[in-house]
């Protein structure tokens, strides 16, 4: 009998393009993977390095410190009140939340098996379903659920702004399904701060009850190496959650919290951030525009551009760019069936590697 056999991880699909641009002078210019580019801010780096908690074990649910600066970022800038001792808790950057809940909520809730995402979205919604041992079921909209599936549903995924098309959720909707269905939903805010049409909304505007709201420093603060991050929202959740990764040891190492206190202290070095993704987002969709005749248009938010490929031929519009301007993007399928005519382009590659983009393209500054 032959056991699980993990598919083959999305962007190890792109070796061999990789290989082609990496051949044009200059390089690769790696858009296909969201990682930051620019530097974190010099205060969280020296509270890293000089926080004096080498030594004992970091709590697991994240320092007095950690969560007070958590709840005051929430309330700082997204207007919301959570209770920092029975409403939030650390974890080692989001990606293993996102994964590892729906393995926590099968023993909690043992007669329900199916994890609900949207039907394009971060590849994790469901592979976590699938390490879960549950039945991963994408969906368009929450009218396409039908009755029997939200009976079996362990919790709903919504994603905003999303990955990889920028839109934006009513996330009212979504908590008043899910409590109308005592379905929890878990929703992944990383990428909040990056919301470019109207104010940035998170699902605790809503109230907690039955609701997870999953927060990241990885794309806010440039900090995705340190691995730091939060979920907040329905106290009984949480508690739950927090007993059990207490129970297998998942824990924030201590120089981290108390560098992400910091981080979630200070707002000045995100505003900057935002100016460069947007002005990055702005750049690269007027080359692509001028260069490939596409039409590009802005996200609401993230920091991706969706790009429908001429013809719906995304593997093709991939190899162009890999061709052509030494530039690696990730073809939509990665994303799910549903994304398979479209690429996505990371905004995170430094202004410089931008402009060689352009005159790889023929496109002047």
């Amino acid at each position: 009998m032959t056991g699980f056999v993990p598919p083959p991880y999305p962007y190890d699909r792109l070796d061999e393009l990789a290989a082609v641009a990496a051949a044009m002078p200059g390089g690769v210019i790696d858009l296909s993977i969201g990682t930051p580019c620019d530097p974190p801010p010099s205060l969280v780096v020296a509270a890293l390095a000089g926080s004096d908690t080498e030594r004992g074990y970091p709590p697991s649910i994240g320092s007095v410190a950690f969560r007070d600066a958590a709840a005051g970022w929430l309330d700082r800038r997204l207007g919301v009140s959570v209770d920092p001792q029975g409403e939030l808790a650390a974890c080692i950057g989001t990606k293993e939340v996102v994964a590892g809940l729906p393995q926590w909520l099968k023993l909690r809730t043992p007669e329900r098996d199916t994890v609900l995402y949207p039907a394009v979205s971060y590849p994790t919604y469901a592979m976590g379903a699938t390490l879960a041992g549950c039945r991963p079921l994408p969906y368009r909209t929450l009218d396409d659920v039908s009755d029997a599936d939200a009976e079996r549903a362990l919790c709903l995924w919504v994603n905003t702004p999303a990955n990889p098309s920028g839109n934006l959720i009513d996330l009212e909707s979504a908590a008043r399904w899910g409590r109308a269905r005592r379905v929890p939903v878990l929703s992944d805010e990383c990428y909040i701060e990056f919301t470019w049409t109207g104010a940035p909304h998170t699902i605790l505007e809503h109230g907690t009850e039955g609701v997870l709201a999953v927060h990241s420093l990885s794309k806010r603060s440039n900090l995705a190496g340190i691995r730091a991050g939060f979920y907040a929202g329905d106290a009984e959740l949480v508690e739950y959650l927090r007993e059990i990764r207490k129970h297998a040891g998942f824990m924030v190492a201590g120089p981290i919290q108390a560098a992400a206190a910091v981080a979630y202290a200070d707002d000045a070095h995100v505003d900057a951030q935002r100016n460069r993704y947007l002005a990055r987002l702005e750049r690269l969709r007027d080359i692509l525009n001028a260069a490939l005749d596409l039409d590009v248009a802005l996200p609401h938010g993230a920091f991706y551009l969706w790009v429908a490929a001429p013809g719906g031929d995304a593997w093709g519009l991939t190899k162009r760019l890999a061709a052509d301007a030494g530039t690696l993007v990730s073809p939509g399928e990665f994303y799910g069936p549903d994304g398979a005519g479209h690429v996505r382009i990371a905004a995170v590659q430094p202004d410089d590697r931008v402009e060689l983009i352009a005159s790889r393209l023929g496109i002047r500054a």
